[in-house]
This record gives structure tokens, C-alpha cells and sequence, in this order.
């Protein structure tokens, strides 16, 4: 996802795309230690994605508190 894309979702949704992907990289793991999957790099764009989202996350908890 864009910078754009995830700034427009709420903290809830953030939250609710971060356990989705948490749960999709375990899996991915462990189908790679099973077998090799088709796309490691997969693996590393999950990473990122759940820290795109962490992030977010942490900077509204940042701006709240500041307010």
C-alpha cells in the first residue's frame, strides 16, 4: 500500500491490517520452510507492510498525545 493509501484508513482498520498480515507472514513462513514458495520476496514486502502500519499507528498515538 501507498503512504497515501494507508494515512486515509482509520487507527481500527490499521489495526485490523496489521493482525491480517501478521497471520498471512507466519504463514508465508512456514510454506516456505515446507516448500519453496514462488516468490520469496513476498516475505520481505509483508515486513514491510506491517511496519508502514506500525508506524502510522504510532505516529497518531504520537499527534493524540501532543494535542
Amino acid at each position: 500500500m501507498k503512504k497515501l493509501e494507508i494515512k486515509d484508513l482509520s487507527t481500527n482498520e490499521l489495526v485490523q491490517m496489521v493482525s491480517d498480515e501478521q497471520m498471512n507472514l507466519v504463514k508465508l513462513k512456514i510454506n516456505h520452510k515446507v516448500s519453496d514458495i514462488e516468490n520469496p520476496k513476498l516475505i520481505t514486502k509483508t515486513k514491510r507492510n506491517i511496519a508502514r502500519f506500525l508506524t502510522e499507528i504510532r505516529a497518531r498515538e504520537i499527534q493524540q498525545k501532543n494535542m
